[in-house]
Formats: structure tokens, C-alpha cells, sequence
């Protein structure tokens, strides 16, 4: 079970769960295309990167937006939805072309936390940003 769905409280659902655009998973490649040439580091760097990736969790529920890290530690930053200022796109050329992006979402006061190499960020923005305001 993922972290996002262990910590849900009452009344909690998840509503998206966002993956990783698949360019997120090329500096893993390098590492194993230059594991021959530099034999030893390189593959444990591609070990870790997999790992790194693998374990990485981004959400949205109905109350809050969750950002999971961690292999073996675990590391979160939560950020109820009404306490949700702004949700930006940060997105360049190469990014744009294959459709990925970072999704910076900033709160109240000085918190924020971003999601990196996220899948469609567009569909991402709306989704949080729906959640959060479902008059609009």
C-alpha cells in the first residue's frame, strides 16, 4: 500500500495520483549505458536513481496535496487544499515538445514544493486547482 493511501484521514479520498513523464527515467539510463566504460560507480548511481523514482510519490485527495520521497526514510510535504495559493508550470522547450514539466504549488505564508518531471503538467494544474476550487 502506497503512502498516500496509509495516511488518508476520515472522509479522505484519493482523487489523482501523478506519474512521471518517462524522460524522468533517462538519467538512469546514462548511468547503465556508461556502467561498461566506468565499471562500478555508475552502476550503483543507476541503482539509486531507479530506487529514487521508484519510490517517489505524487498525489491529490480532497483535502490535500501530497508529496511522498524517501527509499528508505520517508519524507513528505502536504499542503492542505485550501491553503493553496497558486499552482504554476514551469516548463521549457524540450519540455514542452514531450509534454512534461515541473508543477510549482505554492501556499499561504513562504511554503511551497514542486513536482519534477511530472507527466502532462497542464492536466496536472487543472486537476489540483478543480480539487481546490469546485465552484469554479
Amino acid at each position: 500500500m502506497s503512502y498516500i493511501e496509509e495516511s488518508l484521514s476520515a472522509n479522505e479520498e484519493v482523487v489523482a495520483r501523478f506519474k512521471l513523464h518517462w524522460f524522468a527515467w533517462v538519467p538512469m539510463v546514462i548511468w547503465i549505458i556508461l556502467g561498461p566504460v566506468t565499471v562500478g560507480i555508475t552502476w550503483l548511481l543507476a541503482i539509486y536513481e531507479y530506487l529514487r523514482l521508484k519510490f517517489l510519490e505524487h498525489g491529490l485527495t480532497n483535502k490535500r496535496v501530497i508529496l511522498k520521497k524517501g527509499i528508505i526514510s520517508r519524507n513528505t510535504e502536504e499542503m492542505k487544499l485550501q491553503s493553496i495559493e497558486t499552482v504554476e508550470i514551469l516548463q521549457g522547450i524540450i519540455g514542452r515538445i514531450f509534454g512534461f514539466g515541473t508543477v510549482k504549488i505554492t501556499g499561504r505564508g513562504i511554503s511551497d514544493f514542486v513536482f519534477k518531471n511530472i507527466d502532462d503538467p497542464m492536466s496536472v494544474k487543472r486537476r489540483i486547482e478543480g480539487v481546490s476550487n469546485p465552484a469554479d
